[in-house]
């Protein structure tokens, strides 16, 4: 233990008791009372008692001040050493939830590291919040500091012997010690239970959810530093997969996690510079057999000459909140490249799901069509059900301001999803897109050829056209021509291509030379 040091208050008081002490023994021995009285009474003739009075009594008053200052030093000296308590207890706790930070964490990992006497088993819990950022951007920063207090209160009730960290943002840490035969999952979902329940702030429900993943110290870890970057580990897996999902680390977790740094990495330098272009696709008119537009796809092509599809890059993107600088970047170059087209063709252009939960995307989208002078007819924006129904509000706010704007809406994969005739009722939908695993195998499988059916019919009767996905056989757009399908689009009727490559005579060339 180490040794309390005596402030200098504390060492003054002492000296000046020492002192007292050391002369009132030396007047006591050498009887300096007797011989001063002796003094005065043989010098009658000055005022030496008068003398010796006011001594004493500004002496008592000396000392009375002395004390009072001793006081005041002492107070001063606490109210000092208070303030570093609180330095070190800011420097080491989250200020909005009071819970200990990664500051305070890597302490303890240190000392536990250090520490070779205790040997205590461990479980790591990394939570992530599911919803949070949109609860922000939608809410306010005052409803998301709310939901972090009270998930915070939530998870100290749930562990109230065990320690509770936030990291930053919406990642907690629970480091829980092991006692007994604990059901870990079991206890994984209780975190995610009790983060679930709604949020009610200024009359305002909020739901949460939360992706869990935790390790096992000693058993996944050598030290407790390594067990918690392995719940980190499968928590990324549990968000990954879906929401509201506990996930124990395994070992194979790491080259995921591995290649999906690498990924990240690389997908912010292709973002930086500019290397992930649109190629274009043509889009038929079946009737006539003419290109009336092309729909823009994300290629990603590495320095080596490999392309990375976009189903792995894509997700990578939105999960590390690169999408808005990567759909800006895509949809002003293509609308760049759609400035040279006819003045006919239109531009189709895909919108992540994610983004249909952010408010400014209808002005962001416009302002680009401004910079470049492309018309707002002349865009048609694809959009996936399931992604209007993740924020119905909001998609309906972005989706009518490009409408009255004049930009068309198609909605993209439909019949793979809700398929609710609802959202054609409510929203003002320019076309339907049939999913190409349809289109597949409806000339085969009956129940598929009704579906195409009634799909085209519903389109014919609400007055919206009907693009078909996936055409890769003649025979496939014979038979969507002759059941009345609009548009086609597919390997048959023309690959993708990059931009240098539409020459002006494929531009306006019918289906049978472009093949």
């Amino acid at each position: 233990m180490s040794r309390i040091q005596p402030t200098r208050p504390q060492i003054e008081v002492i000296a000046w008791l020492a002192i007292f002490l050391l002369l009132f023994c030396l007047s006591w021995g050498l009887h300096w009372h007797e011989r001063l009285d002796e003094f005065i009474d043989n010098h009658d003739d000055y005022p030496l008692d008068h003398a010796l009075l006011a001594l004493n009594i500004s002496g008592f008053l000396g000392l009375i001040y002395s004390a009072l200052r001793i006081s005041d030093l002492s107070r001063e000296v606490n109210r000092r050493l208070q303030a570093e308590k609180n330095v070190d207890w800011i420097a080491c706790h989250d200020t909005l939830t009071e819970l200990p930070n990664r500051r305070f964490l890597d302490s303890v990992c240190a000392q536990a590291m250090s520490d070779q006497r205790t040997q205590e088993a461990y479980a790591a819990f990394s939570i992530d919040l599911d919803g949070f950022k949109k609860i922000n951007d939608l809410l306010g920063h005052d409803h998301g500091d709310a939901v972090l207090k009270a998930v915070a209160q939530r998870l100290s009730s749930l562990f109230p012997r065990d320690r509770v960290f936030r990291l930053g943002g919406d990642e907690f840490v629970v480091l829980a010690r092991r006692t007994g035969n604990v059901d870990f999952v079991a206890l994984g979902e209780r975190i995610v239970s009790v983060i679930s329940k709604p949020v009610t702030f200024n009359g305002v429900a909020v739901d949460l959810g939360a992706s869990v993943g935790f390790a096992l110290c000693p058993e996944n870890g050598d030290d407790l530093s390594q067990a918690i970057r392995h719940s980190d580990c499968a928590m990324y897996v549990a968000k990954k997969q879906g929401r509201n999902l506990v996930k124990p680390f395994v070992s194979s977790m790491q080259d995921e996690l591995a290649k999906r740094i690498r990924v990240e990495a690389d997908l912010r330098a292709a973002i930086k510079n500019a290397e992930i272009v649109p190629y274009y696709q043509p889009l038929v008119d079946l009737k006539t057999n003419k290109i009336i537009g092309f729909e823009a796809l994300a290629r990603w092509r590495t320095a080596s000459g490999e392309f990375i599809p976009p189903s792995e890059f894509i997700p990578v993107a939105e999960e590390a909140g690169l999408i808005v600088d990567l759909t800006d970047q895509l949809l002003r170059h293509a609308c760049t490249d759609a400035l040279s087209w006819p003045s006919d063709l239109v531009l189709s252009f895909n919108l992540s799901p994610i983004q249909l939960s952010d408010r400014l995307l209808g002005l962001r989208i416009l302002k680009i069509l401004g910079d470049v002078g492309l018309p707002a007819h002349r865009i048609e924006l694809e959009v996936t059900e399931s992604a209007i129904i993740q924020d119905a509000v909001t998609a309906r706010i972005v989706l009518d301001d490009l409408v009255n704007a004049g930009v068309r809406i198609a909605l993209d994969d439909f019949g793979t999803g809700y398929s609710s005739l609802s959202q054609l009722s409510s929203y003002r939908f320019d076309k339907i897109k049939i999913d190409r695993s349809f289109v597949a195998s409806f000339e085969t499988d009956e129940k598929q050829d009704k579906v195409i059916k009634a799909i085209i019919a519903l389109g014919a009767g609400l007055g919206v056209t009907i693009t078909a996905e996936g055409i890769e056989e003649e025979s496939q757009r014979q038979r969507l021509q002759d059941l009345g399908c609009d548009i086609g689009q597919g390997y048959l009727l023309g690959r993708p291509a990059p931009a240098e490559r539409l020459a002006a005579d494929q531009v306006s060339a019918r289906i049978s030379q472009l093949r």
